[in-house]
């Protein structure tokens, strides 16, 4: 028999598969309907080669074969969690290809209640009665800010596109075009708030604003707000200037104008590494009638937007019908509840801080150790080196983060292969490739990253393992 001679005649029953089904499929554990699908994927697949040009298959043994073992492969790729675990070795804290900022352990715990239990999500314990979600975290929220009154929605779009909904739609919202920056994903800021209803009225050039823009705009009656944007993602230099949030806010208070900002990231109180961005309490105190800002940024939490603000303006954020579109759920306000919790109580036990925050030379300990736990094959491959790491998620664009990695120079394989290599680990590691070297960088380490880290290296660099 040839190969030219296969065809899809070859292919075996699926009650006779059934009847045979590997170990490797049957110890997954997927039960019957994911098995079938996978069985299913996999006759599919060979069914495709066998009418194309036979497959190259030369019996029909052979064709049972490929599909029995297409067949383990496809359940196991059913089996596969879509969100496994992964190891950052990035440098970078708040990666938000990886899921942005860790939670602490109370978070997680708060959340894992909340997920698994009945909570008092709409509910008044003290008056029997049904309550609001909105009244969770307000509290804390703050306490942290300075603020009147605080609500949570699920993300910091959304947070934007409502602020200026209901404090602009039917008019105009003056923003200065220096400031009509992109996010993630190639949204637009402009993009989203214009979803609200109002019409943005561009000032200013891209590299100065100055007041006499604003109050050219702000003079013809029509103009319900004024939005303001902190470039988070990236900085200007040169020949630029912009409006302080402070005087802006002294302009349009006479006029009755609220200022909505922008503020983005998340962060909470100062530090080295934040000297120069506005906290939630700065922007606050400066006036805003609407401070919006990530949850999920410097402040280490879960995907969330804050909106805090004058009593006033977020009384009326939560008349607006669209609140409900942007709800946050139970785990969520969990979550973000015992992050706010820690924000008062310890900061250093918010994950994302400590990272951003770690001292250099623990970090070169680190990396140290991290070469001494490798056999001295693989230990040849390796040395420790300066990293600049990053805060990552859009925050921080002019710090560079002072650290250490371990450089990898394979022998035998090229930097991308090693980190292809890395990548098809259990659990994934993501490292850098530059400069002809994989770099692992260990600011984002969480416990028990190093062992695994130099497990799997030094498996790859020693030889006993190729992928």
């Amino acid at each position: 028999m040839t190969p030219g001679d296969a065809g899809p005649r070859w292919l075996p029953a699926v009650n006779d598969c059934l009847a045979r089904i590997p170990q490797a499929v049957r110890a997954l554990g997927v039960g019957e309907a994911l098995e079938r699908t996978a069985l299913a994927r996999a006759l599919d697949s060979v069914r495709a080669e066998l009418s194309a040009n036979g497959g190259g298959y030369g019996s029909r043994a052979d064709v049972e074969r490929e599909v029995l073992e297409r067949w383990a492969s496809e359940a196991a790729q059913l089996a596969r969690a879509a969100l496994p675990a992964v190891v950052n070795a990035t440098g970078v804290v708040i990666h938000t290809n990886l899921g942005r900022a860790p939670l602490a352990p109370e978070a997680i715990a708060a959340a894992a209640t909340a997920g698994g239990r009945y909570t008092p999500l709409e509910f008044d314990l003290d008056r029997g009665e049904r309550g609001s979600r909105y009244t969770h975290a307000s509290g804390l929220l703050k306490l942290l800010t300075g603020s009147d009154d605080a609500i949570v929605v699920n993300n910091n779009a959304a947070a934007l596109l409502l602020a200026v909904d209901t404090l602009a739609a039917g008019g105009e919202v003056v923003v200065s075009r220096g400031e009509l920056i992109e996010i993630g994903g190639g949204f637009r800021i402009h993009e989203i708030a214009a979803k609200s209803g109002a019409r943005l009225v561009e000032v200013g050039a891209t590299n100065k604003t100055h007041a006499k823009d604003y109050e050219e705009a702000i003079t013809g009656g029509s103009v319900k707000a004024i939005l303001k944007v902190h470039r988070s993602n990236f900085a200007q230099s040169g020949f630029v200037a912009e409006m302080d949030l402070g005087a802006l806010c002294r302009m349009a208070a006479p006029r009755g104008i609220p200022v909505i900002f922008d503020q983005g990231t998340g962060i909470l109180e100062g530090s080295e590494a934040t000297r120069g961005e506005p906290t939630i309490r700065a922007a606050i105190e400066a006036g805003a009638a609407i401070v919006c800002a990530s949850g999920d940024k410097l402040l280490g939490g879960p995907q969330a937007g804050i909106i805090c603000g004058r009593a006033d303006a977020i009384a009326s954020v939560k008349r607006n019908p669209l609140l409900r579109a942007l709800r946050v759920d139970k785990m969520t306000l969990a979550a973000l509840e015992a992050t706010l919790r820690l924000w008062l109580s310890d900061p250093g036990r918010v994950p994302a801080r400590a990272m951003v925050e770690t001292d250099p030379a623990v970090l070169k300990r680190r990396a140290e150790a991290l070469l001494g736990m490798l056999g001295e094959r693989a230990r040849a491959q390796c040395r420790v080196a300066p990293h600049a790491g990053r805060a990552g998620g859009g925050t921080l664009p002019e710090v560079e983060l002072t650290g250490w990695a371990l450089r990898v120079d394979p022998a035998g394989r090229s930097a991308a292969e090693l980190e292809s290599a890395l990548r098809a680990a259990e659990p994934p590691i993501i490292a850098r490739v530059a400069d002809d070297a994989v770099w692992i960088d260990v600011r984002a380490f969480l416990p028990g990253d190093d062992e695994i880290v130099a497990s799997r290296l030094d498996s790859l660099l020693a030889g006993t393992l190729r992928v």
